[in-house]
Protein backbone atom coordinates (compact mmCIF):
# COMPACT_ATOMS: atom_id res chain seq x y z
CA UNK A 1 0.00 0.00 0.00
CA UNK A 2 2.88 2.58 1.01
CA UNK A 3 4.87 1.79 -2.50
CA UNK A 4 1.36 2.53 -3.97
CA UNK A 5 0.91 5.63 -1.96
CA UNK A 6 4.67 7.00 -2.99
CA UNK A 7 3.93 6.19 -6.72
CA UNK A 8 1.03 8.39 -6.29
CA UNK A 9 2.48 11.22 -4.70
CA UNK A 10 5.91 11.09 -7.15
CA UNK A 11 3.56 11.03 -10.28
CA UNK A 12 1.40 14.37 -8.83
CA UNK A 13 4.67 15.63 -8.33
CA UNK A 14 6.17 15.55 -11.63
CA UNK A 15 2.82 17.51 -12.66
CA UNK A 16 3.46 20.35 -10.46
CA UNK A 17 6.85 20.29 -11.44
CA UNK A 18 5.74 20.71 -14.79
CA UNK A 19 2.93 23.08 -14.06
CA UNK A 20 5.22 25.50 -11.91
CA UNK A 21 7.77 25.71 -14.23
CA UNK A 22 5.26 26.35 -17.58
CA UNK A 23 3.14 28.87 -15.56
CA UNK A 24 6.51 30.73 -15.18
CA UNK A 25 7.78 30.45 -18.20
CA UNK A 26 4.84 31.22 -20.13
CA UNK A 27 4.58 34.23 -18.40
CA UNK A 28 8.22 35.67 -19.20
CA UNK A 29 7.66 34.11 -22.91
CA UNK A 30 4.66 36.38 -23.44
CA UNK A 31 6.99 39.27 -22.89
CA UNK A 32 8.82 38.46 -26.65
CA UNK A 33 5.88 37.70 -27.91
CA UNK A 34 4.49 41.01 -28.29
CA UNK A 35 0.70 40.15 -28.14
CA UNK A 36 -0.04 43.09 -25.59
CA UNK A 37 -1.30 43.50 -22.06
CA UNK A 38 -4.84 42.17 -22.89
CA UNK A 39 -4.30 39.38 -24.47
CA UNK A 40 -1.61 38.27 -22.09
CA UNK A 41 -3.41 38.72 -19.47
CA UNK A 42 -6.18 36.44 -20.88
CA UNK A 43 -3.75 33.91 -21.86
CA UNK A 44 -2.42 33.66 -18.94
CA UNK A 45 -6.03 33.60 -17.01
CA UNK A 46 -7.18 31.09 -19.21
CA UNK A 47 -5.57 28.66 -17.06
CA UNK A 48 -7.27 29.39 -14.11
CA UNK A 49 -10.14 29.56 -15.80
CA UNK A 50 -9.63 26.24 -16.97
CA UNK A 51 -8.69 24.98 -13.71
CA UNK A 52 -12.30 26.19 -12.38
CA UNK A 53 -14.50 24.66 -15.12
CA UNK A 54 -12.51 21.39 -14.78
CA UNK A 55 -12.84 21.44 -11.19
CA UNK A 56 -16.90 21.78 -11.71
CA UNK A 57 -17.04 18.73 -14.55
CA UNK A 58 -13.85 16.26 -14.12
CA UNK A 59 -16.23 14.20 -11.52
CA UNK A 60 -18.62 13.60 -14.57
CA UNK A 61 -15.82 12.40 -16.88
CA UNK A 62 -14.01 10.08 -14.02
CA UNK A 63 -17.59 8.60 -12.89
CA UNK A 64 -18.24 7.76 -16.41
CA UNK A 65 -15.02 6.12 -17.56
CA UNK A 66 -13.10 5.21 -14.81
CA UNK A 67 -9.98 6.64 -12.94
CA UNK A 68 -6.68 5.23 -15.46
CA UNK A 69 -8.80 6.17 -18.61
CA UNK A 70 -9.69 9.37 -17.22
CA UNK A 71 -6.23 10.21 -15.96
CA UNK A 72 -4.94 9.41 -19.25
CA UNK A 73 -7.34 11.56 -20.95
CA UNK A 74 -6.43 14.34 -18.86
CA UNK A 75 -2.89 13.86 -19.78
CA UNK A 76 -3.02 13.72 -23.09
CA UNK A 77 -5.13 17.03 -23.25
CA UNK A 78 -2.49 18.50 -21.58
CA UNK A 79 0.55 17.37 -23.70
CA UNK A 80 -1.73 18.06 -26.98
CA UNK A 81 -2.35 21.58 -25.88
CA UNK A 82 0.82 21.94 -24.61
CA UNK A 83 2.85 21.05 -28.26
CA UNK A 84 0.13 23.10 -29.82
CA UNK A 85 1.43 25.92 -28.34
CA UNK A 86 4.57 26.62 -30.06
CA UNK A 87 3.38 25.46 -33.78
CA UNK A 88 1.18 27.75 -33.59
CA UNK A 89 1.74 31.43 -31.80
CA UNK A 90 -1.17 33.20 -31.70
CA UNK A 91 -3.00 34.47 -28.98
CA UNK A 92 -6.63 33.13 -29.29
CA UNK A 93 -5.04 29.57 -29.91
CA UNK A 94 -2.85 30.00 -26.94
CA UNK A 95 -6.40 31.07 -25.14
CA UNK A 96 -7.53 27.97 -25.93
CA UNK A 97 -4.47 25.58 -25.34
CA UNK A 98 -4.21 27.24 -21.88
CA UNK A 99 -7.97 26.55 -21.21
CA UNK A 100 -6.93 23.15 -22.00
CA UNK A 101 -3.91 22.85 -20.05
CA UNK A 102 -6.10 24.16 -16.84
CA UNK A 103 -8.95 21.45 -17.29
CA UNK A 104 -6.55 18.95 -17.86
CA UNK A 105 -4.24 19.85 -15.01
CA UNK A 106 -7.62 19.71 -12.05
CA UNK A 107 -8.65 16.55 -13.40
CA UNK A 108 -5.22 15.15 -12.99
CA UNK A 109 -5.17 16.19 -9.64
CA UNK A 110 -9.01 14.90 -8.77
CA UNK A 111 -8.23 11.59 -9.78
CA UNK A 112 -5.07 11.35 -7.88
CA UNK A 113 -6.70 12.60 -4.52
CA UNK A 114 -9.89 10.28 -5.10
CA UNK A 115 -6.64 7.27 -5.39
CA UNK A 116 -5.38 8.53 -2.49
CA UNK A 117 -8.20 8.74 -0.38
CA UNK A 118 -8.90 5.15 -1.32
CA UNK A 119 -5.66 3.69 -0.47
CA UNK A 120 -5.23 5.14 2.96
CA UNK A 121 -6.48 4.25 6.27
CA UNK A 122 -8.70 6.69 8.13
CA UNK A 123 -6.23 6.80 10.64
CA UNK A 124 -3.17 7.69 7.96
CA UNK A 125 -5.21 9.81 6.32
CA UNK A 126 -3.70 13.30 7.48
CA UNK A 127 -0.38 12.15 7.17
CA UNK A 128 -0.75 11.12 3.71
CA UNK A 129 -2.52 14.15 2.34
CA UNK A 130 0.29 16.23 4.02
CA UNK A 131 2.86 14.73 2.68
CA UNK A 132 1.22 14.65 -0.68
CA UNK A 133 1.18 18.67 -0.42
CA UNK A 134 4.31 18.92 0.93
CA UNK A 135 5.61 17.19 -2.15
CA UNK A 136 3.59 18.90 -4.85
CA UNK A 137 4.55 22.34 -3.06
CA UNK A 138 8.45 21.09 -3.06
CA UNK A 139 7.80 20.07 -6.77
CA UNK A 140 5.99 23.67 -7.57
CA UNK A 141 9.33 25.61 -5.86
CA UNK A 142 11.60 23.46 -7.99
CA UNK A 143 9.85 24.20 -11.71
CA UNK A 144 11.00 27.98 -10.77
CA UNK A 145 14.32 26.62 -10.65
CA UNK A 146 14.33 25.70 -14.70
CA UNK A 147 13.49 29.16 -15.65
CA UNK A 148 17.32 29.31 -14.75
CA UNK A 149 18.52 27.16 -17.48
CA UNK A 150 16.01 26.91 -20.33
CA UNK A 151 16.62 29.41 -23.58
CA UNK A 152 13.12 31.20 -23.50
CA UNK A 153 12.67 31.88 -27.03
CA UNK A 154 13.30 28.06 -27.97
CA UNK A 155 11.18 25.08 -27.59
CA UNK A 156 12.87 23.43 -25.51
CA UNK A 157 10.82 24.55 -22.30
CA UNK A 158 7.56 22.89 -23.92
CA UNK A 159 9.13 19.71 -24.83
CA UNK A 160 10.26 19.67 -21.07
CA UNK A 161 6.65 20.32 -20.14
CA UNK A 162 5.41 17.25 -22.04
CA UNK A 163 8.03 14.89 -21.21
CA UNK A 164 6.89 15.64 -17.46
CA UNK A 165 3.55 15.19 -17.97
CA UNK A 166 4.00 11.91 -20.34
CA UNK A 167 6.38 10.65 -17.47
CA UNK A 168 3.51 11.03 -15.10
CA UNK A 169 1.19 9.12 -17.05
CA UNK A 170 3.28 6.30 -17.47
CA UNK A 171 4.10 5.96 -13.52
CA UNK A 172 0.52 5.88 -12.82
CA UNK A 173 -0.87 3.83 -15.73
CA UNK A 174 1.03 1.34 -14.39
CA UNK A 175 0.09 1.68 -10.58
CA UNK A 176 -2.25 -0.49 -9.23
CA UNK A 177 -4.98 1.15 -6.88
CA UNK A 178 -8.85 0.48 -6.66
CA UNK A 179 -11.34 3.53 -7.50
CA UNK A 180 -12.79 4.70 -4.23
CA UNK A 181 -16.44 4.29 -3.35
CA UNK A 182 -18.09 8.41 -3.59
CA UNK A 183 -19.24 8.81 0.08
CA UNK A 184 -22.76 10.39 0.73
CA UNK A 185 -22.72 13.80 1.99
CA UNK A 186 -25.02 17.33 2.47
CA UNK A 187 -25.19 19.74 -0.51
CA UNK A 188 -24.04 22.93 0.02
CA UNK A 189 -25.15 25.99 -2.40
CA UNK A 190 -22.96 29.05 -2.91
CA UNK A 191 -25.26 31.37 -1.35
CA UNK A 192 -25.79 29.24 1.70
CA UNK A 193 -22.10 29.54 2.02
CA UNK A 194 -21.84 33.33 1.33
CA UNK A 195 -24.50 33.65 4.34
CA UNK A 196 -22.90 31.80 6.58
CA UNK A 197 -18.75 32.42 6.41
CA UNK A 198 -19.23 35.62 3.58
CA UNK A 199 -15.39 36.41 5.53
CA UNK A 200 -14.16 33.38 3.60
CA UNK A 201 -15.91 33.56 0.27
CA UNK A 202 -14.17 37.16 -0.14
CA UNK A 203 -10.86 35.77 1.14
CA UNK A 204 -10.89 33.33 -1.17
CA UNK A 205 -11.59 35.60 -4.20
CA UNK A 206 -8.97 37.92 -3.03
CA UNK A 207 -6.50 35.04 -2.33
CA UNK A 208 -6.95 33.42 -5.69
CA UNK A 209 -6.83 36.99 -7.65
CA UNK A 210 -3.44 38.08 -5.70
CA UNK A 211 -1.86 34.40 -6.43
CA UNK A 212 -2.85 34.11 -9.77
CA UNK A 213 -1.39 37.60 -10.58
CA UNK A 214 1.39 37.14 -8.57
CA UNK A 215 2.45 33.97 -10.03
CA UNK A 216 1.55 34.85 -13.73
CA UNK A 217 2.59 38.37 -13.81
CA UNK A 218 5.29 39.19 -11.26
CA UNK A 219 8.12 36.92 -13.16
CA UNK A 220 7.20 39.48 -16.64
CA UNK A 221 7.19 42.34 -14.40
CA UNK A 222 10.74 41.61 -12.78
CA UNK A 223 11.98 40.76 -16.06
CA UNK A 224 10.61 44.20 -17.97
CA UNK A 225 12.49 45.96 -14.78
CA UNK A 226 15.85 44.47 -16.25
CA UNK A 227 16.18 41.24 -13.49
CA UNK A 228 18.21 38.94 -14.84
CA UNK A 229 16.87 35.28 -15.67
CA UNK A 230 18.76 33.60 -12.74
CA UNK A 231 17.20 35.86 -10.02
CA UNK A 232 13.76 35.53 -11.62
CA UNK A 233 14.05 31.84 -10.69
CA UNK A 234 15.39 31.86 -7.53
CA UNK A 235 12.80 34.59 -6.48
CA UNK A 236 9.98 32.55 -7.64
CA UNK A 237 11.21 29.89 -5.72
CA UNK A 238 12.19 31.44 -2.57
CA UNK A 239 8.16 32.91 -2.83
CA UNK A 240 6.91 29.14 -2.61
CA UNK A 241 9.02 27.73 0.08
CA UNK A 242 8.05 30.97 2.16
CA UNK A 243 4.71 29.69 1.49
CA UNK A 244 5.64 26.32 2.46
CA UNK A 245 7.05 27.79 5.58
CA UNK A 246 4.68 30.03 6.71
CA UNK A 247 1.86 27.04 6.73
CA UNK A 248 1.87 25.47 10.13
CA UNK A 249 3.19 28.71 12.13
CA UNK A 250 0.62 31.20 10.73
CA UNK A 251 -1.84 27.69 11.16
CA UNK A 252 -1.62 27.32 14.56
CA UNK A 253 -1.45 31.46 15.49
CA UNK A 254 -5.27 31.19 13.65
CA UNK A 255 -6.28 28.11 16.00
CA UNK A 256 -5.68 30.57 19.18
CA UNK A 257 -7.93 32.89 18.43
CA UNK A 258 -10.56 34.69 16.36
CA UNK A 259 -9.21 33.63 12.92
CA UNK A 260 -10.11 36.76 10.66
CA UNK A 261 -7.87 38.84 13.11
CA UNK A 262 -4.75 36.67 11.47
CA UNK A 263 -6.29 37.17 7.89
CA UNK A 264 -6.27 40.95 8.42
CA UNK A 265 -2.58 40.85 9.50
CA UNK A 266 -1.43 38.43 6.46
CA UNK A 267 -3.49 40.92 4.07
CA UNK A 268 -1.78 44.04 5.14
CA UNK A 269 1.55 42.16 5.34
CA UNK A 270 1.53 41.03 1.62
CA UNK A 271 -0.17 44.77 0.99
CA UNK A 272 3.15 46.53 2.93
CA UNK A 273 5.64 44.09 1.38
CA UNK A 274 4.28 44.15 -2.45
CA UNK A 275 4.78 47.91 -2.11
CA UNK A 276 8.26 48.03 -0.45
CA UNK A 277 8.99 45.47 -3.50
CA UNK A 278 8.65 48.37 -5.68
CA UNK A 279 11.50 50.16 -4.40
CA UNK A 280 13.95 47.68 -3.59
CA UNK A 281 16.84 47.13 -6.01
CA UNK A 282 16.35 44.07 -8.02
CA UNK A 283 19.70 42.35 -6.45
CA UNK A 284 19.20 38.86 -4.46
CA UNK A 285 20.20 40.03 -1.45
CA UNK A 286 17.53 42.26 -1.33
CA UNK A 287 14.94 41.05 -3.01
CA UNK A 288 15.02 37.49 -1.85
CA UNK A 289 13.85 38.01 1.97
CA UNK A 290 10.40 39.79 0.07
CA UNK A 291 9.97 37.40 -1.78
CA UNK A 292 9.80 34.92 1.56
CA UNK A 293 7.68 37.25 2.79
CA UNK A 294 4.96 37.50 -0.49
CA UNK A 295 4.96 33.90 -0.50
CA UNK A 296 4.02 33.22 3.07
CA UNK A 297 1.25 36.24 3.45
CA UNK A 298 -0.50 34.94 0.27
CA UNK A 299 -0.44 31.19 0.40
CA UNK A 300 -1.52 31.55 3.98
CA UNK A 301 -5.07 33.42 3.19
CA UNK A 302 -7.01 30.51 1.31
CA UNK A 303 -6.07 27.72 4.50
CA UNK A 304 -7.28 30.65 6.86
CA UNK A 305 -10.49 31.32 4.90
CA UNK A 306 -11.07 27.13 4.35
CA UNK A 307 -10.27 26.60 8.38
CA UNK A 308 -12.84 29.57 9.39
CA UNK A 309 -15.57 28.42 7.08
CA UNK A 310 -15.64 25.15 8.20
CA UNK A 311 -16.09 27.03 11.96
CA UNK A 312 -19.23 27.01 10.74
CA UNK A 313 -20.40 23.44 9.55
CA UNK A 314 -21.13 20.29 10.64
CA UNK A 315 -19.38 17.38 9.68
CA UNK A 316 -21.28 16.16 6.63
CA UNK A 317 -20.69 19.55 5.03
CA UNK A 318 -16.91 19.86 5.32
CA UNK A 319 -16.43 17.97 1.80
CA UNK A 320 -18.51 20.58 0.31
CA UNK A 321 -17.25 23.63 1.70
CA UNK A 322 -14.01 22.75 0.37
CA UNK A 323 -15.17 22.11 -3.33
CA UNK A 324 -16.94 25.42 -3.12
CA UNK A 325 -14.22 27.84 -1.69
CA UNK A 326 -11.99 25.92 -4.44
CA UNK A 327 -14.26 27.47 -7.01
CA UNK A 328 -14.52 30.72 -5.55
CA UNK A 329 -10.82 30.74 -5.49
CA UNK A 330 -10.81 29.72 -9.24
CA UNK A 331 -13.38 32.26 -10.19
CA UNK A 332 -10.83 35.05 -8.19
CA UNK A 333 -7.42 33.42 -10.06
CA UNK A 334 -9.06 33.61 -13.28
CA UNK A 335 -9.59 37.48 -13.10
CA UNK A 336 -6.09 37.79 -11.27
CA UNK A 337 -4.12 38.13 -14.28
CA UNK A 338 -6.73 39.62 -16.66
CA UNK A 339 -7.07 42.58 -14.36
CA UNK A 340 -3.25 43.05 -13.00
CA UNK A 341 -2.51 42.82 -16.61
CA UNK A 342 -5.31 45.63 -18.07
CA UNK A 343 -3.84 47.76 -14.91
CA UNK A 344 -0.28 47.12 -15.89
CA UNK A 345 -1.19 48.54 -19.43
CA UNK A 346 -2.68 51.59 -17.47
CA UNK A 347 -0.76 52.29 -14.79
CA UNK A 348 2.69 51.13 -16.05
CA UNK A 349 4.53 47.91 -15.00
CA UNK A 350 4.81 49.11 -11.52
CA UNK A 351 0.86 49.27 -11.76
CA UNK A 352 0.80 45.28 -10.97
CA UNK A 353 2.07 45.46 -7.79
CA UNK A 354 -0.08 48.26 -6.71
CA UNK A 355 -3.09 46.04 -7.87
CA UNK A 356 -2.22 43.33 -5.62
CA UNK A 357 -1.34 45.84 -2.74
CA UNK A 358 -4.72 47.60 -2.97
CA UNK A 359 -6.75 44.30 -3.18
CA UNK A 360 -4.95 43.05 -0.07
CA UNK A 361 -5.99 46.18 2.05
CA UNK A 362 -9.54 45.80 0.56
CA UNK A 363 -9.87 42.18 1.88
CA UNK A 364 -8.52 43.36 5.88
CA UNK A 365 -10.75 46.56 5.29
CA UNK A 366 -13.84 44.50 4.70
CA UNK A 367 -12.84 41.62 7.49
CA UNK A 368 -12.34 44.33 10.05
CA UNK A 369 -15.86 45.26 9.60
CA UNK A 370 -17.20 42.14 9.74
CA UNK A 371 -15.43 41.91 13.48
CA UNK A 372 -16.93 44.70 14.13
CA UNK A 373 -20.44 43.33 13.43
CA UNK A 374 -20.15 39.52 14.22
CA UNK A 375 -18.42 37.70 17.09
CA UNK A 376 -16.25 35.00 15.68
CA UNK A 377 -17.93 31.05 15.97
CA UNK A 378 -16.68 28.50 17.88
CA UNK A 379 -13.78 27.09 16.84
CA UNK A 380 -13.28 23.11 16.60
CA UNK A 381 -9.60 21.53 17.33
CA UNK A 382 -8.31 20.09 14.42
CA UNK A 383 -5.12 18.99 12.31
CA UNK A 384 -4.28 22.27 10.31
CA UNK A 385 -3.33 20.93 7.00
CA UNK A 386 -1.14 22.66 4.34
CA UNK A 387 -3.44 23.45 1.53
CA UNK A 388 -3.11 25.50 -1.86
CA UNK A 389 -6.13 25.66 -3.49
CA UNK A 390 -4.56 24.83 -6.90
CA UNK A 391 -3.65 20.98 -5.46
CA UNK A 392 -6.06 20.97 -2.46
CA UNK A 393 -6.90 17.38 -0.92
CA UNK A 394 -11.04 18.20 -1.03
CA UNK A 395 -11.82 14.17 -0.67
CA UNK A 396 -10.52 13.98 2.80
CA UNK A 397 -13.50 12.49 4.78
CA UNK A 398 -13.91 14.91 7.81
CA UNK A 399 -12.95 13.07 11.66
CA UNK A 400 -14.51 15.88 13.72
CA UNK A 401 -18.47 17.34 13.96
CA UNK A 402 -17.98 21.11 14.85
CA UNK A 403 -21.65 22.81 15.99
CA UNK A 404 -23.23 25.03 13.72
CA UNK A 405 -22.82 28.73 14.26
CA UNK A 406 -24.03 32.19 13.08
CA UNK A 407 -22.87 34.21 9.80
CA UNK A 408 -20.13 36.01 10.74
Amino acid sequence: MFVQIGVLIIATSLVQLAIGFFNTFLSLRLTAEHFGPGLNGLILSAYFAGFTVGAMLSGRLIRRIGHIRSYAAFAGMVVVATAVIPLLVQPFVWIVCRLIVGVGCVGLFITTECWLNAKARPEQRGRVFSIYMFGTLVAFAIGQLLIGVVVMASAAPFFIIMGLFSFALVIMSTTRAEAPALASERTLGLGELSQRAPTAVIGCVVGGLVNSAFYALVPAWMLDQGTDQSTIAMFMFVAVLGGLAFQIPVGRLSDRGDRRIVLIGLALGFAVVALVLVALPHSLVMVLPAAALLGGFMSTLYPVCVAYALDHMTADRMVAVSGKLILVNGIGAALGPLIGSSVMGRMGINGLLYFMAMAAVVLAAVVARRIRLRAPPAQVARTFGILDPMTAPILQEPDESPRESAAA
